[in-house]
């Protein structure tokens, strides 16, 4: 029974130390651009400061955050807008209902109504700006090269490049 105490003593002992001398891999180094390439192909697969599974539940909670993480900074701002007009509208028309039925008008589906068409769409915007992110996040590092430029006829044309 000593002997286990003084092994587990021992063992308790050792273990912050011996586990403190781990040292975490380094990260892997890209290889240098083989100058023989024809055509320069950017490196793929950069991880995306957020995983996507994060940026939808981030933007489920606050509509825009998720793509304001992944630099969708525009996109996350229209999410952003429209929570602040739907939840606006929201209050104004539940305060407007609370009031009518306060007075008692007898005309109250109308506004029921207008009620149920807010918390939709700010449900909605939540679940859009969560689908969106998640998309984003996960084509974050998509090589998509967007020129402009005449055709022959003299049509304008726009035209992405794209690295296979």
């Amino acid at each position: 029974m000593r002997r286990l105490a003084l092994v587990l003593a021992l063992g308790l002992a050792v273990a912050p130390a011996a586990l403190a001398q781990i040292v975490p891999p380094p990260p892997p180094q890209r290889e240098p651009p083989d100058p023989s390439d024809t055509i320069p192909v950017p490196p793929f697969r950069e991880p995306p400061p957020v995983s996507p599974v994060g940026a939808a539940v981030r933007s489920l909670l606050v509509p825009g955050w998720g793509q304001s993480v992944t630099g969708r900074r525009v996109t996350g701002a229209v999410f952003i807008f429209w929570e602040g007009l739907t939840l606006t509208m929201l209050l104004k028309s539940v305060h407007q209902l609370d009031y009518q039925e306060g007075i008692g008008t007898e005309d109250l589906e109308g506004k029921r109504s207008e009620v149920q068409d807010w918390a939709v769409l700010l449900a909605f915007n939540h679940l859009l700006a969560a689908a969106e992110a998640y998309v984003s996040a996960n084509l974050w590092d998509f090589p998509a090269d967007l020129r402009s430029q005449r055709l022959p006829s003299g049509d304008p044309a726009v035209g992405m490049r794209v690295y296979w």
